[in-house]
């Protein structure tokens, strides 16, 4: 049986977000909501397990936006701060239920990655630790193997993102990726059949380690999903209004709290 899919977009900016501190852009004093984007970031829900792929700076904004206050996991693309610099905030996760429970955030991520998070939130995997800090359990895994996650089937896309790896997830019907560069063709032909695609796009013209516009619209012709979605967008990308008439059928400007059913 088919599982019932909803992909929300938690936000859809790059590493500085939309606005831009100090900056005086159409786009940056646009009062179009679409135009104010929150660093990247992902829900996915399917039948009743909820996936967050990212938790960067905005993480406390986006998660109580969405009213969120249990989830499934947390699945890191890799770890620069935009990606994962909110993690302390999951504390507010574990308390949701206290004192009748206290629920242990499972956080995924690669090798690589986890090195990172195990760095930057020492204090919450330290042997001694002070009450009230993030209640985590950091699991590795090997990008080269599916994930299974209470009954999910998630598969790992792996990427280059400037001089290292970037994981992307594809959950049945529907996957994501973000701040890629490259891509494998054998990591290619791991995204046939999607019916819904998300692919990042910093700007139009070429960037050292993120796709264009033009590098996302040609992996989307690869692989031929009923509907792609752009994300990581910088300002550079202009007015959702006007930018989108820019864009092939069936690819779209992602924003900020956009639904996708599968």
């Amino acid at each position: 049986m088919a599982r019932h899919t909803i992909l929300t977009f938690l936000g859809t900016g790059t590493s500085q977000g939309v606005p831009v501190i100090g900056c005086h852009c159409e786009v940056c004093r646009s009062t179009d909501p679409r135009d104010n984007r929150l660093r990247s970031a992902a829900m996915v829900e399917i039948d009743g397990r909820r996936f967050i792929i990212d938790a960067g700076p905005d993480f406390r904004v986006q998660m109580l936006r969405e009213s969120i206050s249990h989830i499934t996991a947390i699945l890191l693309t890799h770890k620069h701060k935009d990606h994962i610099g909110g993690i302390d905030d999951v504390r507010a996760l574990n308390f949701v239920d206290y004192p009748n429970a206290i629920h242990t955030v499972n956080i995924y991520a690669t090798a690589d990655t986890a090195e990172c998070v195990r760095k930057d939130y020492d204090y919450a995997f330290a042997e001694h630790r002070y009450r009230g800090v993030p209640e985590i359990a950091l699991h590795e895994f090997d990008d080269n193997c599916p994930l299974r996650i209470d009954g999910v089937e998630i598969t790992p896309i792996r990427g280059r993102h400037s001089c290292f790896t970037t994981t992307g997830y594809r959950f049945g019907d529907v996957a994501y990726l973000t701040d890629f560069k490259e891509i494998e063709d054998s990591e290619v032909v791991k995204l046939r059949g999607v019916r819904a695609l998300v692919v990042n796009a910093l700007r139009y013209t070429a960037h050292d380690s993120h796709f264009s516009v033009e590098d996302a619209l040609t992996l989307i012709e690869k692989i031929r999903p009923e509907r792609a979605y752009l994300t990581h967008m910088s300002h550079e990308i202009g007015c959702h209004a006007s930018a989108q008439e820019r864009l092939p059928e069936g690819v779209y400007f992602a924003y900020d709290g956009l639904k996708v059913e599968i």
